[in-house]
């Protein structure tokens, strides 16, 4: 087998408008595909420049239920400073914390998908 690495994640969520403006809007992600199919519509978003993208998904693309994508992290180069934009926008930010591979932080997207941000350990050293 020869997997190089994960294309794309689904995320579920209510609202694929208000979670497009989440991950757009504040965390600055691209829009990659935002088209109707049919009933559904497909929305892909992903970090500038990232290999693994994220479909935000609804209901109506399968049983996704909002709110049970837990731990999906997101590399950052300043978790403190990403923390504090995330604050300034009313986000619920928990940490950040040091641990021994990371400094991190979690919280929540409007649909309560879990997401950690993380700085490796080098960069904190």
């Amino acid at each position: 087998m020869n997997i190089t690495h994960a294309k794309i994640v689904t995320l579920p969520v209510v609202d694929q408008d208000r979670a497009k403006a989440f991950y757009v809007d504040l965390l600055g992600f691209e829009v990659l595909m935002d088209q109707e199919m049919g009933p559904m519509r497909w929305l892909q978003v992903a970090p500038k420049g990232a290999q693994t993208s994220f479909t935000l998904a609804t209901s109506a693309m399968g049983a996704f239920t909002p709110g049970h994508a837990q731990g999906i992290v997101l590399e950052t180069a300043d978790v403190d400073a990403a923390c504090a934009s995330l604050r300034e926008a009313g986000v619920e930010v928990e940490g950040p914390a040091d641990y021994p591979w990371a400094r991190q932080a979690t919280f929540k997207d409007p649909d309560g998908n879990g997401l950690v941000l993380s700085t490796s350990a080098a960069a904190n050293s």
